[in-house]
């Protein structure tokens, strides 16, 4: 492209939590960055999330500048929103302020492929994501493998299961059906609660994913403090973890091969729940290379706009 000047691609990662957009240069180089809430359809709703997704680009577009593609990569588009790219297209039309983004290319694809970009350039690998939920995605040729993702209720190994674990152990400790854990006084302190009863209205009061998904720090917490309770949800939610990307290596044949698992999400700040993700897929494909992205998702977005970019000399 012989004038590179005044033009800018726009990457988007949506996610279950929050809306990240960027604004990039032709060479990759991420000029302004954006934050808004959740782009998730099946949590707040189509119109709640194309809402959430106008805002975070409105907030980064230049003005009188040519942005030639925008990346939109969004959650659930895998499981239930591809034939529904249409009318997110049509819905952002609606926002005048960021009319500008369909004068150049606009992409709708899932988070799933952002995220993997994010981490590096290979087309083929696993993409291994545990956040609020759960889902691992590969890609090998032409063949392309997707486990779990289905939503909160089934999504194990996730920041929600994890959360819901800890609660579980906490009921049972409170009840006297289960033995005590250092998960109940972390709960009490940090939620500020002083009793049963508080707990229940904090936690049954809040969207289930905002209520519960956060209690996954605090098991963490409990874990690294050699809490056995916590230690046994940590271990079962990387060995299910394991699980989903050993599901989705072994419909790709990668057991026998070198190959890349990207992992992204906040579960695998826990040392627990990554040392035992990676143990237990070394099993199963000795030769996985795992990756931990330096770079935020959002960048995987950028990528994937720069490469649908038409160069010309």
């Amino acid at each position: 492209m012989k004038d590179k000047k005044n033009k800018y691609v726009v990457g988007v990662d949506g996610g279950g939590t929050k809306t990240v957009a960027a604004l990039a240069d032709l060479r990759g180089k991420i000029l302004r960055k954006s934050r808004t809430g959740s782009a998730n359809p099946r949590n707040v709703g189509l119109a709640a999330a194309v809402a959430n997704v106008a805002r975070a680009i409105k907030e980064i577009l230049p003005k009188n500048k040519k942005i030639l593609v925008t990346f939109l990569g969004l959650p659930t588009l895998e499981e239930e929103f591809k034939d529904k790219k249409a009318k997110i297209k049509r819905e952002l039309l609606k926002y005048s302020e960021i009319s500008s983004i369909f004068k150049g290319k606009v992409i709708i694809d899932s988070d799933q492929i952002s995220g993997f970009r994010a981490g590096i350039e290979e087309k083929d690998g696993i993409f291994l994501n545990a956040g609020s939920g759960s889902v691992a995605h590969g890609w090998r040729g032409r063949k392309e493998a997707k486990v779990c993702g289905w939503g909160y209720l089934s999504e194990m190994g996730s920041a929600f299961w994890v959360g819901q674990e800890g609660l579980r152990a906490v009921w049972q400790n409170l009840d006297g059906r289960g033995p005590k854990t250092l998960i109940t006084n972390l709960i009490f302190r940090n939620l500020k609660v002083k009793n049963k009863e508080d707990l229940i209205k904090k936690i049954y009061s809040k969207n289930p994913i905002e209520a519960v998904a956060p209690i996954s720090i605090l098991v963490n917490e409990a874990g690294k403090k050699n809490d056995k309770i916590a230690k046994d949800i940590l271990i079962k939610a990387g060995q299910e973890l394991a699980l989903t990307a050993k599901t989705a290596i072994k419909k790709l044949s990668f057991q026998k091969t070198e190959f890349p698992v990207v992992l992204t999400g906040s579960m695998f700040n826990s040392k627990i729940i990554s040392e035992t993700v990676k143990k237990e897929i070394k099993k199963f494909a000795p030769q996985a290379k795992f990756i931990l992205p330096k770079a935020e998702p959002v960048v995987g977005a950028v990528k994937m706009a720069m490469r649908n970019l038409k160069w010309k000399s």
